[in-house]
């Protein structure tokens, strides 16, 4: 892995934290929208009008769906000009596939909860990702819940993380790590387990919003600046 790790950061909903990101020159990577159910849902036109307020510091847009239609895919890539696509429901290779071939321009990430109850070695991992091979831009781990899946705010048990990134790294995919992420912790994963991008959005938000110094902390945290 070379140069800093990539930072994404999720569940933006307003304009005036694009035009703060840009104007303090933060180095995020990527921005991310939720169009599934969440708090932190936006429509294509909220997220529109959030990407034109980055200006000149553009990031790449992630749109994060849940088990959507192709309808729906279609409907908010007419009105916001994603970058990329993030599943994060029980979306089958097979349909990340689909994704990919019916949106070529846009990259496909699959996110991926951990449960504590499943073995999560080599042979374990290379069975349950290889599917994903050929279907996906980036693989990102978060911490799984029965009820939602994903995007709860709560770490993984980060241990598992070198069979991820071993086979990430066979595969030429970019692995991201999410889940409970934020300043404080974010150096302790990066010291002890090196990957090449996170993911965070409850880890830097006050009170429900995202806070600008929260954003500049984590992201000078990962930078090494």
């Amino acid at each position: 892995m070379s140069g800093a790790p990539l930072v994404k950061i999720c569940g933006l909903r307003d304009a005036q934290t694009a035009f703060a990101i840009s104007d303090f020159g933060l180095p995020v990577d990527y921005a991310g929208f939720i169009f599934a159910p969440s708090k932190r849902r936006v429509e294509p036109h909220e997220a529109r009008s959030v990407m034109e307020a980055f200006r000149a510091q553009a990031p790449e847009f992630v749109g994060v769906f849940v088990n959507p239609l192709r309808d729906e895919l279609d409907r908010v890539l007419a009105a916001a000009a994603l970058d990329v696509i993030q599943l994060h429901g029980d979306e089958t290779p097979a349909f990340c596939r689909e994704v990919k071939e019916r949106y070529s321009r846009v990259k496909v990430w699959k996110a991926l909860g951990v449960r504590a109850d499943e073995a999560h070695d080599d042979e374990a991992v290379s069975a349950r990702l290889d599917p994903y091979a050929d279907a996906v831009d980036a693989v990102l781990l978060d911490a799984w819940d029965p009820h939602v899946g994903g995007g709860t705010g709560n770490a993984f048990r980060w241990e598992v993380i070198p069979a991820y990134r071993a086979w990430a790294d066979r595969k030429g995919i970019v692995l991201f790590i999410a889940g409970g992420l934020n300043a404080d912790n974010v150096g302790d994963l990066l010291g002890r387990f090196p990957v090449g991008a996170v993911d965070v959005s409850s880890g830097v938000e006050t009170d429900g919003r995202k806070d600008i110094e929260k954003i500049r902390k984590f992201t000078e945290r990962v930078k090494g600046k």
